[in-house]
């Protein structure tokens, strides 16, 4: 007895076609989503800017003189964020009584408007001045430290004409 191939068992077949998973429409639509996400981040974040230094440290540039003493006092006012309330000194004072705070708080909040009742008392001596420096302990909140930047840095009330907006924050 003869045994024959038949052609088709010899014939390799081919696999069958499982269909291949076609990614490109989900990656187009995931770049797109990307590159949307991007652009409203940068365009979003320009509106939460707050300009703020940081402090200098080392000596003066070589460019920059030094103030004769005919030049009008220098303020340095300073503003303090504590647990207590708000202490703002100078160069030469401390404001308020020694110890406490300039602007104490009201029942555990700030009175952010009182300090700036202060901005605008010490403003009206200096009006040339225009730099803070503003310290706050470590376990302050930070809406606490952008409101306060907020009172310093403007009137509060019908006019809004600045007040001290060259606000460097210093570490504590």
């Amino acid at each position: 007895m003869a045994f024959y191939y038949s052609r088709r068992k010899l014939k390799v077949r081919e696999d069958e076609e499982t269909g291949e998973l076609n990614i490109v429409p989900y990656l187009d639509i995931l770049m797109n989503l990307i590159i949307f996400m991007l652009l409203s981040i940068t365009g979003l974040a320009s509106f939460g800017i707050l300009n703020v230094s940081a402090p200098a440290y080392g000596p003066a540039p070589a460019g920059v003189t030094q103030a004769s003493p005919t030049d009008e006092p220098k303020l340095t006012l300073s503003v303090l964020i504590s647990r207590k309330g708000h202490f703002v000194s100078s160069e030469s004072a401390v404001l308020g009584e020694q110890g406490e705070p300039t602007v104490p708080t009201k029942a555990g909040d700030y009175d952010y408007a009182a300090l700036n009742a202060w901005m605008v008392k010490i403003k009206a001596e200096f009006p040339q001045e225009t730099k803070v420096i503003v310290g706050a302990d470590g376990d302050i909140p930070y809406d606490v430290l952008i409101q306060t930047m907020d009172a310093i840095r403007e009137e509060q009330g019908t006019q809004h004409r600045l007040l001290f907006p060259d606000v460097t924050l210093a570490g504590t």
